[in-house]
């Protein structure tokens, strides 16, 4: 086939240098703007993510308004290791009129249906003081009631059973010093497991 008729483009130098130097400044500005943008937001997430932290443990304290709380403290390998089968998301000391109160602990332990969340407050004499539902995912209806604290048959809230307890009780199990939900079991278990986790933390803290 003949190509002498095709026609060759001649492109100019100083055309592509500019073309260039235009598409390199045009993704500057936009990895900039989107950069801004990911810091604000992060920002904003980060201080929200935040005040929940902190509205949770303030529900598994004593005296919510006169306590305060640390950052997290570094998780060591002890830690996780107490903890078990259950995950240790996070632990913060609570602080009560400046001196150390216990300690606030965050763990992720399985129920029915996926993982459940909660905070599990800890005294300084290694009592439990409070344990709140961050997020869960278990039936409503079944599950939820013992996400939201529903009396077990003996009439105590099936989280607020937990107060008090401690090591000194031993493992705490469903059926045997810690009672279920009707019809939730497994959900209690889940909590129940959790609360053990915590315990089990904050016995390696001391």
């Amino acid at each position: 086939m003949s190509t002498a008729n095709k026609e060759k483009v001649q492109m100019d130098p100083a055309y592509i240098i500019k073309l260039t130097v235009t598409l390199l400044a045009t993704c500057v500005v936009v990895a900039a703007a989107l950069g801004g943008v990911n810091a604000v937001t992060e920002e904003k997430i980060d201080a929200i993510n935040w005040a929940n932290t902190v509205a949770a443990m303030k529900a598994v304290v004593a005296d919510p308004d006169s306590t305060t709380f640390s950052d997290a403290l570094p998780l060591t390998d002890e830690m996780n290791a107490a903890a078990g089968s259950v995950t240790l998301d996070s632990v913060y000391e609570v602080q009560a009129g400046g001196q150390a109160a216990g300690y606030a602990i965050k763990v992720v332990a399985s129920g029915s249906q996926g993982k459940i969340e909660m905070m599990v407050g800890v005294d300084g004499e290694g009592a439990v003081t409070g344990v709140s539902i961050v997020k869960n995912a278990e039936t409503a209806g079944i599950g939820s009631k013992v996400m939201t604290n529903m009396p077990t048959a003996s009439g105590v809230g099936v989280l607020s059973q937990f107060e008090g307890k401690s090591a000194a009780d031993g493992t705490l199990t469903v059926g045997g010093n810690v009672d279920a939900i009707s019809g939730a079991t497994v959900s209690t278990r889940g909590v129940t497991n959790g609360v053990n986790a915590a315990l089990a933390v904050a016995g390696v803290l001391g």
